[in-house]
């Protein structure tokens, strides 16, 4: 049987350069770069606005961070029963439930606002293989499972306000308290994270654990290329977690 990522990074090539050149995507690359570093507070979710920017993430982020999401939950020794639904919150591609459902099994539903990137989403669920669908809605409005279920949100709670973000904190620990299992991921640099230590206070009193992860792990030729041609550095992988 072909593996299932190698089959989804084959895909996702097939499908974006066939519409864009590699030159094109890699300028693409550097300039959504540019933006997620120097101007993230004024992008309101606009950051993937055309194509280019959206075959950029698709080809160079959405990997990396399938493969963040991966490494974490090995390195953390997470258990490897499934839970019955895990819960994709800002799913983007979906690549942060994916991760985690060929970690342990299970169905992911993915929370995201944008349709476009819902079908981005239900593309990575066809092609690695998981069992998975979309939610159209804004995380404030979320009708909650019952739990115990498994949450992830990848890249996401950086892009929220204060507001829906000790909104979703009252609902995590909810969750929590349920006997949900939490995973959330963000970058290393903490500029774009300054509730981060009060965040990991909350964890670690609820019986979690916060961490700073750096991976050394070889990226597939593509897209290590693909990071090489928009002068980045993708073979530096790493992230901050919280974990309970």
């Amino acid at each position: 049987m072909p593996d299932p990522f190698e089959n989804w990074i084959e895909k996702l090539f097939e499908r974006w350069m066939g519409e864009l050149t590699h030159q094109e995507i890699a300028r693409a690359l550097k300039a959504l770069t540019r933006d997620y570093v120097q101007r993230r507070t004024r992008l309101r979710g606009k950051a993937l606005d055309g194509r280019g920017k959206q075959a950029a993430f698709a080809l160079y982020y959405a990997p990396r961070h399938f493969v963040i999401v991966r490494e974490v939950l090995k390195a953390l020794d997470s258990p490897t029963d499934s839970p019955s639904e895990i819960i994709d919150l800002g799913c983007g591609s979906g690549v942060a439930g994916a991760a985690w459902a060929k970690h342990c099994g299970g169905n992911v539903v993915g929370v995201e606002l944008d349709p476009d990137v819902l079908r981005e989403a239900a593309f990575t669920f066809r092609d690695l293989a998981v069992r998975g669908g979309g939610i159209r809605c804004h995380l404030a409005k979320y009708r909650w499972p019952k739990p115990p279920v498994g949450i992830v949100a990848a890249f996401t709670v950086n892009e929220l306000d204060e507001r829906d973000r000790e909104r979703l904190w009252r609902d995590l620990e909810k969750q929590v308290k349920g006997g949900s299992r939490v995973l959330i991921i963000e970058p290393l640099a903490t500029r774009i994270t300054p509730w981060w230590q009060e965040w990991s206070k909350r964890v670690t009193e609820l019986g979690g654990r916060a961490d700073e992860w750096h991976f050394e792990v070889e990226l597939p030729e593509r897209v290590h290329l693909m990071g090489k041609s928009a002068g980045l550095k993708p073979e530096r992988l790493g992230a901050r977690t919280l974990w309970v």
